[in-house]
């Protein structure tokens, strides 16, 4: 599709965006699984070191999973779960994001970290209600920032696509493949 064709393309709706992130999640969990858990793990088994500091491994995991997104975006536009749900990531001008343009996008998009972290410091969460909170707030409260963009609900954007200059569109059922 051309970028004019792109541009005029609607916003996906909020439980197109749900679904899409729940898929995201289940996929990531290969991401870390295979960048994490295997070399981390591995060496500190096999050498009988400690663990490295859960900042060290908030760090690393961070930047590979910004590495991540910030690959699919710049080739195609789409991860692996946005391609299932036919969702697509442009820049205000219709085209793929630039590298620059995807890092500043991965950085607003991990912004929910901070309503997180003050739930958490709040109320205390413990053990489970810890991960309850996160995925409550990655998965259901951001994308209720769609709601916060007063234009018609065909371009609403979330506040990360707001802060970035970028734009999440649905594609359409007949051209599920890009170039």
């Amino acid at each position: 599709m051309t970028p004019a064709e792109l541009n005029v393309l609607p916003s996906p709706q909020f439980w197109r965006r749900i679904s899409c992130g729940l898929y995201e999640q289940l996929l990531l969990l290969g991401v870390i699984a295979f960048t994490l858990l295997l070399p981390i793990f591995g060496i500190v088994i096999m050498l009988k070191i400690s663990m490295p500091p859960g900042w060290l491994i908030f760090l690393y995991l961070y930047v590979v999973l910004g590495f991540y997104y910030v690959w699919y975006w710049t080739r195609s536009g789409q991860t692996l779960a946005m391609q299932t749900w036919r969702v697509r990531l442009i820049d205000r001008n219709g085209q793929t994001l630039k590298r620059q343009k995807a890092i500043l996008r991965y950085i607003t998009g991990s912004l929910w970290v901070i309503p997180w972290i003050l739930l958490q410091w709040l109320f205390n969460f413990e053990k489970w209600q810890f991960f309850e909170m996160l995925f409550t707030v990655a998965l259901f409260l951001w994308p209720l920032t769609i709601y916060l963009d007063r234009k018609s609900p065909l371009e609403r954007q979330g506040l990360p696509d707001r802060f970035a200059g970028t734009r999440l569109v649905e594609l359409p059922k007949n051209r599920v493949t890009l170039s």
